[in-house]
């Protein structure tokens, strides 16, 4: 069983220490979102990328903010409604069911969401579907070592093994980063 996150540990989603090691515009950019792009932030918890990426996106592309938790999304909400954005589509969504139309979106973002799957590759299947032919998804996930903050490292995934999950899916690679040797990250491509 994959380790999950509890909601009632939210306040960890936007702290001190999470703006200092993965700040939310810089590190979209360094994963390539654009202006142009249609998002499908996915497992968005508490939109702490979500919100930044609305403000990049130009309306009318749409930031889709995927969850299965009813709690996270009203914090998007009420997070969006501070900020004056518009362009944010709140999603309740199952697992393994995005509950968006096939190639609907440009980029898919999963911010520590692989390790909390049990299966990996059945939900990447369901991302490939969602995601337009020469979509990117990017990929960000804790490096498979102890650390203080994150996961039991016997729930983590390395990036080489994410990036055997991402070439299984019929993803192509495009690139690999590390945040704060803490995090990496992963960009890829549909083809």
């Amino acid at each position: 069983m994959a380790h999950k996150f509890n909601p009632g540990n939210k306040r960890k989603l936007d702290d001190q220490w999470r703006r200092q090691n993965l700040p939310p515009k810089p590190t979209l950019e360094k994963l390539g979102l654009n202006s142009d792009d249609t998002l499908a932030d996915v497992g968005c918890g508490i939109g702490y990328f979500t919100i930044p990426a609305a403000e990049v996106i130009k309306s009318p592309n749409k930031v889709f903010a995927l969850d299965t938790s009813e709690e996270m999304l009203a914090e998007v909400e009420k997070r969006a409604d501070d900020a004056g954005i518009s362009n944010i589509v709140l999603i309740k969504t199952e697992e393994y069911g995005l509950k968006l139309p096939d190639q609907a979106v440009s980029f898919v973002l999963l911010v520590n969401v692989l390790h909390e799957i049990d299966n990996q590759e059945g939900f990447l299947g369901e991302v490939y579907r969602i995601l337009k032919t020469d979509g990117k998804i990017a990929l960000i996930d804790w490096e498979k070592k102890a650390t203080e903050m994150g996961p039991p490292l016997d729930h983590r995934i390395s990036s080489q093994d994410a990036q055997g999950l991402l070439q299984t899916a019929s993803f192509e690679l495009l690139k690999e980063m590390s945040f704060a040797e803490t995090f990496y990250g992963l960009v890829a491509i549909k083809k």
